[in-house]
């Protein structure tokens, strides 16, 4: 594993602060569209330059990106770490990240004729798919793992009109049952193997160095499919070559302990995960992530489920931020590495948190504390919350 102990920091990077410098929430709004009343301006639009994108294209829009790069507060001033951000893809429109790159596959997929779109999915991808289907009138056809996605990402799925088939067996089977169909009929295949789907995730990447003015020293993320890694480190590559940056993140990917393929270096028959999103034994980007993890001499490692549950509350608790389990895999390592020394105190660090924590909410309600019930007055109330 590449040492991840000595990579500058931000300070040397820039002399910019954070607070001005546009193009995100820290100093700087959400960006606009002056040629729609001002309204919020989506992936394509905002970054068309920079996309796969010709006059051929359909315009396809849901307002997605442009998502709040959130400083932390709290927990930086418990590590010690000089500037922590969160890249909050909950608030996106189906809340993840997964809309950034849907977007530009649907648009793609649409200019190509096709009328059916097809992807497995352990949620995330289902519910984004499903909705710009719904979005431009054509077909959604979702294949899931029997009994191991969250009900309510399925619930959207459903919501959104599209036709949802499980089977038995987990994310892989699923994916390769979809990729053989789409071989074998006129059916667009959705997942991050497609190429427009990394295309649209990696302007996160963008808008991150839009925000700060410069990359940070370190990108947290968690790992499953592989695809975001992938997606980002294209992205901070892209604007590095068009001068918008001085420098390279280091990648620092998280899976979880009993799906970490990548970490192990062998493909995992039955991943087994709090996090779902990130429940996958063999990674369709597989080479990506270590192509990431590698040329930015980043790391890729595992952390448990417990330290996953613990990253999730902490975050809520501290920040303010709720985020499904998965999101908080990288936080969780990130309180390794930073107790350990091998990020060091002066860092910038962003910690990306892909999905809201209404995606998934039963593992973290598992270890909280139930309401009170009560019977009685004021005074009892009072009483009771030692007031």
């Amino acid at each position: 594993m590449p040492s991840i102990s000595n990579p500058g920091t931000f300070a040397e990077r820039t002399q910019k602060s954070p607070r001005e410098v546009g193009g995100g929430f820290v100093g700087g709004l959400r960006a606009r569209d002056p040629f729609n009343g001002g309204g919020l301006m989506g992936v394509i639009a905002r970054y068309r330059e920079h996309l796969p994108i010709g006059p051929n294209t359909p315009e396809v829009d849901l307002h997605e990106g442009s998502t709040p790069l959130v400083e932390s507060r709290n927990i930086a001033r418990a590590l010690g770490l000089k500037q922590l951000f969160f890249k909050y893809e909950g608030v996106n429109p189906t809340g993840s990240f997964k809309d950034r790159g849907m977007v530009v596959a649907v648009a793609k997929a649409l200019e190509a004729g096709h009328r059916v779109l097809m992807c497995a999915s352990t949620g995330n991808t289902s519910a984004s798919m499903a909705a710009y289907a719904a979005r431009t009138g054509v077909r959604a056809i979702v294949v899931v793992p029997s009994g191991e996605i969250a009900l309510n990402k399925l619930s959207q799925a459903l919501m959104y009109g599209a036709k949802v088939v499980a089977i038995k067996g987990g994310f892989d089977k699923a994916l390769e049952t979809v990729r053989e169909l789409c071989h074998r009929y006129p059916v667009a295949l959705m997942n991050s193997i497609n190429p427009h789907r990394i295309e649209g995730q990696k302007t996160a990447a963008y808008e991150v160095i839009d925000t700060l003015g410069e990359a940070p020293d370190y990108l947290l993320l968690p790992v499953g499919n592989a695809g975001n890694i992938t997606a980002y480190w294209k992205g901070f590559r892209e604007y590095h070559a068009a001068g918008r940056s001085t420098r390279l993140p280091r990648m620092v990917g998280a899976q979880a302990d009993g799906a970490a393929p990548i970490v192990t270096g062998q493909p995992v028959a039955n991943p087994r995960t709090v996090a779902s999103a990130i429940r996958i034994g063999n990674p369709a980007s597989w080479e990506g992530a270590t192509s990431a993890r590698d040329e930015s001499g980043g790391a890729i490692e595992a952390v448990t489920d417990t330290e996953i549950i613990s990253a999730q509350i902490r975050l809520a608790g501290s920040e303010g931020l709720f985020c499904e389990p998965a999101s908080a895999a990288p936080l969780a390592l990130l309180f390794r590495l930073v107790q350990s020394g091998r990020i060091e105190k002066e860092a910038t660090a962003v910690v990306v948190l892909t999905g809201s924590g209404l995606k998934d909410p039963d593992a973290a309600l598992k270890n909280v504390e139930p309401p009170i019930e009560l019977e009685g007055d004021a005074r009892t109330l009072a009483k009771v919350l030692k007031l």
